[in-house]
C-alpha cells in the first residue's frame, strides 16, 4: 500500500487544491474550511504535505494554531530543536515567532492551520528550509 493510501484512510477533510506559490518545497495542498471574512475573522485551512514537503520559514503577526490530524511531521522555531508531530498534537505559535512546519521524509502529514488575531496582518514569508537543514532532522 503506498503512503498516499495510508493517509487517505485517515483524512478528515478534502486535500483541496495544490499550492503553487514559492513558499513551499514539495507537493502540498490546501482546503480552506473557513475563509478570512468579516463574520468570523479566523481563517482555518486543512493543509496536506507529501513526504518531505515543508513550508518556508515564516511569521504570523497574530499567531497561529496547528491541530495535527494525520501522519508525521515537524515543527521548528528559530533557534530551537525541531519537534516531531503526530495526530492529536496541538501547536500554539505566538505572534511573530519565526518557524516552519512540514512532513517527515517518510510520511504524509496533515494539519488544520488556524490563523489567530488576523487583524494584526498577513504572514511574513521568509527563506526556505534548506535541504541540508531538513536532512539533519531525525
Amino acid at each position: 500500500m503506498d503512503k498516499l493510501n495510508d493517509l487517505s484512510e485517515s483524512i478528515i477533510f478534502s486535500k483541496g487544491q495544490k499550492i503553487t506559490n514559492n513558499y513551499f518545497i514539495g507537493d502540498t495542498w490546501l482546503e480552506m474550511l473557513v475563509g478570512n471574512d468579516s463574520t468570523f475573522n479566523c481563517p482555518i485551512g486543512n493543509v496536506t504535505f507529501s513526504p518531505g514537503a515543508r513550508n518556508n520559514w515564516h511569521k504570523h503577526p497574530g499567531g497561529q494554531i496547528l491541530l495535527v490530524t494525520s501522519g508525521k511531521g515537524y515543527y521548528q522555531e528559530e533557534g530551537k530543536e525541531a519537534q516531531l508531530l503526530q495526530a492529536g498534537d496541538v501547536v500554539k505559535i505566538s505572534p511573530n515567532v519565526k518557524h516552519w512546519h512540514g512532513a517527515t521524509a517518510d510520511s504524509w502529514f496533515a494539519h488544520i492551520a488556524i490563523s489567530t488575531n488576523v487583524k494584526e496582518g498577513n504572514a511574513e514569508w521568509l527563506e526556505p528550509v534548506t535541504d541540508d537543514e531538513y536532512s539533519r532532522l531525525k
